[in-house]
């Protein structure tokens, strides 16, 4: 087994460096990743010499975890959102025939609130024919009452696959860096890659098509943003970030070349009304995320004119679909009479998020769907 080292790379003044495991470089944004090793089958500890020794039974290979979307190749990412669909099927025909989970369980690990995340998964997997077991703040004090590498141990000696949704990104990359099963990131402050697969794959339903949507965002440059950005490296779309002065993303050069080199554009602005015009997918999300709400107020005051109301899905135009991963404030980010109107499909994007999620996790596990 080949250790990956740390390796410095380009990111934005007073990030750190962190593990790299290949070549392909992430994109940089105000929430860099802290130091880990996020790459799926290509590494699994920092440091060999701090490798947990495997114990009898345990995975003979590295484990395949998911914690970013351009951990996927195309080909990849076309299979699980196949997969999705399949299973969509399946489930909605009530199947009871398919159970590839049978004897399997899952730890979920939550420092986060969550209804979505831990509903879709606890109902997929379970759906599945696995068990799982469901550990809530304290309980864990991940980083706090034991550190991420001890509990990766544990938990991997006890479950067949672990999901976290968590603060800090290190957290995960360090659960994957010393788990022997797969990981599958929940969300953390940096990204939201399983959010952002269930959106492609309601993109894809809705619109019969992924490849060159126009797909615009406006809100806050947050961990959707990163997500989204990691999507545009996988599949060619031209997207737009629309945030306000001091609350943007950033995209190197490098970064650009890479979204070039498959077909996909992406543009920076703080005009909402002139980015959004021809929109396929007008997409928010909140001004202030969890771990930001002492903000609120600032940032209501910066956000003026971001709402997404039905004057901007009015310049958008009508083929224009409004998305929202949720939780939503209405009347803040989104008036109401959008998210309840035609053009919106909030909520058979909030249901793909089972469906998605089901793909991911069979896939990290290896298990086809046919």
């Amino acid at each position: 087994m080949q250790a990956c080292k740390l390796q410095a790379v380009p990111t934005l003044a007073g990030a750190s460096p962190r593990g790299v495991c290949s070549v392909k470089r992430k994109v940089a944004l105000r929430r860099a990743p802290t130091p880990g090793c996020p790459r799926k089958v290509l590494c699994s500890v920092a440091d060999a010499a701090r490798s947990p020794v495997a114990a009898p039974g345990w995975p003979a290979k590295d484990p395949t975890h998911f914690l970013q979307i351009d951990d996927l190749s195309r080909s990849e990412f076309d299979k699980v959102l196949q997969a999705a669909a399949v299973l969509k099927a399946k489930y909605h025909q009530r199947s009871t025939d398919f159970r590839p989970l049978e004897g399997k369980s899952m730890c979920m690990v939550f420092a986060k609130a969550s209804m979505r995340t831990r509903v879709s998964f606890e109902t997929g997997f379970n759906w599945l024919g696995g068990s799982v077991v469901c550990l809530e703040g304290k309980t864990v004090g991940l980083g706090e009452r034991e550190e991420a590498r001890d509990i990766a141990r544990v938990l991997s000696s006890y479950s067949d696959l672990i999901m976290a949704r968590l603060y800090a990104h290190s957290g995960i990359t360090e659960l994957a860096e010393y788990s022997r099963v797969p990981v599958v990131n929940g969300l953390t402050d940096y990204n939201h890659p399983c959010q952002v697969m269930a959106d492609a794959l309601t993109v894809q339903e809705q619109l019969g098509r992924l490849e060159g949507i126009k797909w615009v965002y406006v809100g806050d440059g947050n961990n959707m943003v990163q997500s989204m950005l990691e999507l545009a490296a996988v599949v060619p779309i031209e997207l737009h970030i629309v945030s306000p002065e001091g609350y943007q993303s950033t995209v190197s050069d490098q970064d650009r070349q890479k979204f070039e080199a498959i077909g996909s554009r992406v543009y920076l602005s703080s005009d909402p009304y002139e980015s959004i015009k021809g929109a396929d997918v007008v997409y928010t999300d909140v001004w202030a995320s969890m771990g930001q709400k002492e903000e609120a107020e600032t940032r209501k005051k910066a956000f003026q004119g971001f709402q997404v109301d039905e004057a901007m899905m009015t310049q958008a135009g009508p083929q224009a679909r409004f998305m929202h991963c949720l939780p939503a404030e209405r009347g803040i980010e989104v008036s109401d009479a959008v998210i309840e109107s035609p053009q919106s499909i909030v909520f058979p994007q909030a249901e793909n998020r089972l469906h998605a999620q089901n793909a991911i996790m069979l896939n990290c596990l290896g298990i086809d769907v046919s």
